[in-house]
């Protein structure tokens, strides 16, 4: 099924209309969800491809090859997470996740309410 962001992106409608539309869905047992994965039509135990990266480690792979390409500089804020979602179409929590696995790697520190940025080289 199609993420929150993709879902306010192509009909136009606020995140929390597509948040309701999947809560919905998975009420009605016509979905469920997995977090940092996605949401998908059927039972939970049906079988389905599973994705051999999650999505997270995906998005902080692309952005630490983007680090090191030096398309970040050191010191200066990578996308914030509205931008992070609405680039790669996913959750607030999938943005999340991808920036934390981005620090525990060491490309990357956050300052409270003020953003993440690249680390310096050492």
């Amino acid at each position: 099924m199609p993420s929150e962001a993709e879902i306010e992106a192509d009909y136009g409608v606020a995140r929390t209309t597509a948040r309701r539309v999947a809560q919905e869905l998975r009420e009605e047992g016509l979905v469920y969800t997995i977090q940092g994965e996605g949401t998908f039509v059927g039972e939970p135990d049906a079988p389905r491809m599973r994705r051999k990266v999650a999505l997270y480690q995906q998005i902080a792979g692309e952005l630490a090859g983007r680090i090191r390409a030096g398309e970040f500089r050191p010191n200066r804020a990578i996308p914030s997470e509205k931008k992070l979602m609405q680039e790669y179409g996913v959750a607030k929590v999938t943005a999340r996740q991808a920036v934390a696995h981005l620090r525990e790697l060491g490309y990357v520190f956050t300052v409270s309410h003020r953003g993440t940025y690249v680390t310096q080289p050492e």
